[in-house]
């Protein structure tokens, strides 16, 4: 099957120190990634390589057949990016931060940021200003983005930071049957998945470490 991402070579300095180096990273239809590995190694700055946040230092990251390059500024740049920390405007609203953040994609009408917001536990806050949420409502509102339509790549640093364990447990639920339809994920987690897909698989990151 071809990979929709393909890095390959990858190599990762951070304060001129290599982190790792000649790396191979391929994802395909049904595919869950989890990049483990000890702090300081590189798992965020992996996962922002194969995103187009950053450059690596030697190899080259494609999707679906182009450079991540030829990607950059797109609209309709085909992933999902969710970052360690929500990456939402707190001034606005959790429905105006989801219909900006949906319009990078594929635009969304107010019904269904409704319905996602409600399928994460929300209901009820759809008009509330995002700084009058709690940590774990605004995580929330980033992970409503997984709920509505989209790329089928999503790259995930720590999606389960702030959430208590029946959003744990709904987020995981998510992210398989979402490799089951032939979505991919890659993620980085402390937290120990209990629900995983059949196509899931590990990269230890500290055994490619330089």
């Amino acid at each position: 099957m071809t990979p929709y991402l393909d890095a390959t070579d990858l190599s990762c300095e951070r304060d001129g120190r290599l982190l790792f180096e000649r790396l191979q990273v391929q994802v395909a239809a049904g595919d869950m990634l989890q990049v483990c590995g000890p702090n300081g190694c590189g798992k965020t700055s992996l996962l922002r390589l194969l995103a187009g946040l950053m450059q690596p230092a030697e190899g080259q990251v494609a999707l679906t057949a182009q450079t991540q390059t030829a990607h950059r500024g797109e609209r309709g740049c085909p992933l999902v990016w969710i970052g360690h920390a929500p990456g939402i405007n707190e001034t606005l609203s959790a429905e105006e931060n989801l219909a900006w953040l949906c319009a990078l994609h594929t635009p969304a009408s107010r019904e269904r940021i409704w319905a996602a917001l409600a399928a994460i536990g929300l209901r009820g806050f759809e008009d509330v200003p995002c700084h009058r949420l709690s940590a774990g409502q605004r995580r929330r509102v980033a992970l409503a983005r997984l709920h509505l339509p989209g790329p089928p790549l999503w790259i995930l640093d720590e999606p389960f930071t702030a959430l208590d364990a029946q959003a744990v447990e709904q987020l995981e639920r998510h992210l398989v049957g979402h490799c089951e339809r032939g979505g991919m994920v890659v993620l980085t987690t402390h937290h120990l998945l209990a629900q995983t897909p059949g196509s899931y698989r590990r990269l230890e990151l500290d055994a490619q470490a330089a």
